[in-house]
This record gives structure tokens, C-alpha cells and sequence, in this order.
């Protein structure tokens, strides 16, 4: 796949067939991604060349992802693939850099300050086994409010590394940072959490990815904080884009609200911050 494929959803994109075709076709972004290899099971086409043409069959125009290696062991080692990646795909695909509270997070965020390649950092508490309200988060809630680079952090309800009432506890520290809840509590049991969070927090945004997200979870969602702070995530290729697609788009929305959460929002998030690293 040549890394100059247009950015634009390709006209016969199926998702784009079910939207109002009286205005132009929306520039879907997916605002949780990832590369790369896992070391728990098995994924089948996981580098950037395959996630570009599964975005070519689904219409979707730009992904921000995180390398797997990254989020699970080697920090630097998975910023690089990332960052090389992005490099492959410029117009396509953007960057999170991934800070392992464990693996010198000052260090990492000094090695890519003003890599345009890197759009936001992306934080896992749980699976590195460290609360997202710990001390040693703190060179990137710093770092995100001087740079205004979003952070996407993994939410899991009930655990004691990043529940929602984690998120709000630190969007109330830094209210000029931007936090994505992403799975927005990934559990059932933590949609209602993550969407209190929201409703207090502005600066929180409901990211839509998980197992168990589905068209009533997304409706709910939009009406109770508004689709100004919800946005698309698909977490491919651990789950399948175009479900996580369709899941969006035959929700019970407004074609205002879909266009927002598909997209909308997302770029508005990137509009109002330079790029992260």
C-alpha cells in the first residue's frame, strides 16, 4: 500500500452508504487504534499497510494508534515502530506516544518533543499496574497542559489503576487538558460512571471502543453529555473496525450527532492543540 493513498473515505465506502448523501461525505476519524503484534494471542494483519486498507473499505480517512509493544513492555521500542508507521503513512495515520510510568516518562517525552508525528499520548494504568492519579503520571499531565495534546487513558470500572473517577479526579487537576476515557469504563457497570465524569468535567471526551459498547450505550451516551464529547474508536485490530464502524452509524443519532462522533469531534480536538511530542 503506497503511502500515498488519498485521505480521503473513498466515494464507495459502504459505511458511507447508509449516511445523508445530501451533504458530503464525513472524514471519519478513529480515535483508538493500534499496531503491531500481541504477546496473549494470536492477531493476523496488524501492520500499518493492513489497517490502511481495512480504513479504504470502511471510509475511514485518519486513525491515531499506539504500538502494542509500546502499551505492553518496551515503551521506546514501540514509540519507534509507531513513529515509523506514521512516517510510512503521513496522510493517513498519527501517533500516540505511549509513557510507561515505570519506564522513565520524562525521558520518553524529551526523546519525540516536536515530532509531528506523535498527535497525543496514550496511557494503559492497568496493564502497567500503576493508578492514573500516581505521582509518577505527572510529567504528562504537565506536559499535555503546557503542549494542549489530548490524552487518551484506558478506563477499566472497579479496578484500581483507572477507574472513571480516576479520570475526573485528574481532568479536575488539569482542566486545560483534554482526556479521552477511552472504552469509557469498558465495562456495562462503568458507562454510567464515565458519563457523571463527562457531565462534571468539559474537558473529558467518551471514547466508544470495548466489547461491550453498543447502539443504545453510544445514543445514551451523546444524549446525556452531548456528541461534543464523544468520539469514535474502534481498538483494531483487537476488535474488528468495521464493527466498531457500524456500530456508530446505525445508532439512534442525529445525522449532526453521527458526523460529530465520527469525526467532528475528533478533529476539533486536534485542531485546538499543536502536535503532542
Amino acid at each position: 500500500m503506497s503511502a500515498q493513498t488519498p485521505a480521503s473515505p473513498s466515494p464507495g465506502s459502504p459505511a458511507l452508504d447508509v449516511l445523508d448523501r445530501r451533504t458530503p461525505p464525513p472524514e471519519f476519524v478513529d480515535a483508538h487504534a493500534h499496531l503491531g503484534p500481541y504477546s496473549l494471542f494470536f492477531i493476523p494483519d496488524h501492520g500499518a499497510a493492513d489497517l490502511v486498507r481495512v480504513m479504504d473499505r470502511c471510509g475511514v480517512a485518519r486513525t491515531l494508534l499506539s504500538s502494542h509493544l509500546a502499551i505492553q513492555c518496551d515503551a521506546a521500542a514501540g514509540n519507534d515502530a509507531t513513529a515509523a508507521a506514521v512516517a510510512a503513512f503521513p496522510d493517513r495515520l498519527a501517533g500516540y506516544l505511549v509513557v510507561n510510568p515505570w519506564q522513565d516518562p520524562v525521558a520518553e517525552l524529551s526523546r519525540w518533543a516536536g515530532d509531528p508525528r506523535f498527535a497525543g499520548i496514550k496511557l494503559h494504568p492497568s496493564l502497567h499496574e500503576y493508578r492514573l492519579t500516581g505521582p509518577r503520571y505527572r510529567p504528562v499531565w504537565e506536559y499535555a497542559a503546557e503542549r494542549r495534546c489530548p490524552v487518551l487513558t484506558h478506563t477499566t470500572s472497579g479496578l484500581p489503576y483507572d477507574d472513571p473517577a480516576m479520570v475526573g479526579e485528574v481532568a479536575g487537576r488539569y482542566p486545560e487538558v483534554t482526556i479521552l476515557a477511552g472504552h469509557s469504563g469498558l465495562f456495562r457497570a462503568g458507562f454510567d460512571d464515565a458519563i457523571e465524569v463527562a457531565r462534571r468535567h468539559p474537558n473529558v471526551v467518551l471514547e466508544l471502543c470495548g466489547s461491550f459498547m453498543h447502539g443504545d450505550e453510544i445514543s445514551r451516551m451523546v444524549g446525556e453529555v452531548g456528541s461534543g464529547q464523544v468520539v469514535f474508536g474502534s481498538d483494531v485490530p483487537f476488535i474488528d473496525l468495521r464493527m466498531s464502524l457500524g456500530r456508530v452509524i446505525f445508532a439512534r443519532l442525529s445525522e449532526a450527532d453521527r458526523r460529530a462522533v465520527l469525526g467532528g469531534t475528533m478533529r476539533r480536538v486536534l485542531a485546538t492543540a499543536p502536535r503532542a511530542a
